[in-house]
This record gives structure tokens, C-alpha cells and sequence, in this order.
């Protein structure tokens, strides 16, 4: 489980890019951080992964607040992969599985259930080099499950994929999503209607909605999740 405990966060003395943020991510389920591009969603993200600490308020992840554990126990994939060219495939994972302590018997094990649950066969022993975009972004779904973390929490995953790779990724994240609490952030509403049962709605640092999308919608007196999305946001249609 995820929880905000209101979260915020500044940097370098600037205004905040995250105010006073509260909200839960149940285990087993996929929740929808849904916002514009620079909303603030990176922030949060990042804070949940132990990649920075909170400027205010605090954030737990399996009951956890120190970010040694939060990095222990959650599994980041971000939306641009920052992959190593001049590896294989099989040895940037194994890497990333000797980072989170795996070693021996255990690894290859770890290796060979995220080889085949990522569908990374055909390009195991390539350069990441010669990769298409589609399978580095499995590469690094990879990187983040190898040491099968309780969360997974997913930065714009279906940034530049094509129709296909699109949904070949969202019945993995579906699949993921029975077992795993999952974290999904996205500006695009089929993204949200397709995958997640609860959505939390971010504009301007600040959380201005949360619930299912029947209860957003119910909540702002609109028809649909996209009509309620551009008001809560002072979006333009």
C-alpha cells in the first residue's frame, strides 16, 4: 500500500512543485495519478521510490517511511528509460538484480521469470544499443521487477509506443496488477479508463480530486471523466 501523508515538496528554496498531498493506493489495485504535464506528478513518483524525501508531510509505502526501504521495496519505471547502451539486455538486469542483493541461484531465477514475463527472449543477449523503443521499455520493466517488488510505480509507460506495443503493455500492467499495488501516472484518459479502479487528479502541485471515475464525475455534476478532468484543472477543451 501507498499512503501521502500531506506531502510536499520544494526545491531549492523555490515554490513548491507538490502541495500538502494526502492519499492511499490500496495493494492489488491500479490507481491512476492523473494530471497535465508538469503538474507534479514526476515529484510524488519519485518521493514514493526514496529517490528524494519529502519537504513536508511524509510518505509510507508498506507501512515503510525510510527511503532505503522505500528503494528496497518499490520497482520505478520511468517515462524516458535511461538505459546503458553498450550492454546486453541480460546484463543491465542482472545488474539491477545485484543492486537489490540477488546473487547466484537466487538472480538466475529472478532473471528468468522477468525474461519470460517481460517477453524479452528474442533480444536477451542484444546491446541495448538495437533496441526498438517498444523493448526498452520492456528492458526496463525488467530492471524494475527483477527483484519482484510489493509496488510498482509507473511514469507515463506508454510514452511513444505504437497502438500495438500499447496494448500489449496495458494487459501486462493488468496482469501486474492483481498481485502488485500499482501506481500509474498519465495525462491520458484511455490510459486511466482502460487500467485503473481509482484516480487520484493532480493540477498545479495540489490534489483536486480523488475517488472512482463514476464518483469524480458524480462529485463535479458532468458527464464524463474528461469533462470533469478539464474544469478541475482549468484546462482548455
Amino acid at each position: 500500500m501507498i499512503e501521502l501523508i500531506n506531502f510536499s515538496k520544494r526545491y531549492s528554496g523555490k515554490k513548491k512543485a507538490v502541495e500538502d498531498v494526502s492519499f492511499v493506493a490500496r495493494p492489488a489495485t491500479i490507481t491512476a495519478l492523473l494530471g497535465p504535464n508538469g503538474a507534479g506528478k514526476t515529484t510524488i513518483l519519485k518521493a514514493i521510490c526514496g529517490l528524494h524525501a519529502p519537504s513536508e508531510g511524509c510518505v509510507k509505502v508498506c507501512g515503510e517511511e525510510d527511503m532505503v526501504q522505500l528503494k528496497k521495496i518499490t520497482g520505478f519505471v520511468p517515462e524516458t528509460p535511461l538505459l546503458p547502451e553498450n550492454f546486453m539486455v541480460k546484463e543491465f538486469v542482472r545488474f539491477n538484480a545485484e543492486l537489490h542483493g540477488l546473487y547466484g541461484e537466487e538472480a538466475s531465477k529472478a532473471l528468468l521469470k522477468v525474461k519470460k514475463d517481460c517477453s524479452l527472449a528474442d533480444v536477451w543477449e542484444s546491446k541495448i544499443a538495437a533496441l526498438s523503443k517498444g523493448y526498452r521499455q520492456r528492458v526496463s520493466f525488467a530492471a524494475a521487477l527483477v527483484h519482484n517488488p510489493e509496488v510498482l510505480v509507473l511514469d507515463e509507460p506508454a510514452s511513444g509506443l505504437d497502438p500495438a506495443q500499447i496494448n500489449h503493455l496495458r494487459s501486462f500492467i493488468l496482469k501486474l496488477g492483481k498481485e502488485k499495488t500499482i501506481l500509474l501516472s498519465t495525462h491520458l484518459m484511455q490510459e486511466v479508463y482502460a487500467l485503473c479502479s481509482y484516480i487520484c487528479i493532480i493540477s498545479k502541485g495540489k490534489l483536486v480530486a480523488s475517488g472512482t471515475a463514476e464518483e469524480i464525475i458524480k462529485k463535479e455534476n458532468v458527464d464524463s471523466l474528461e469533462t470533469a478532468f478539464l474544469r478541475l484543472t482549468d484546462s482548455e477543451a
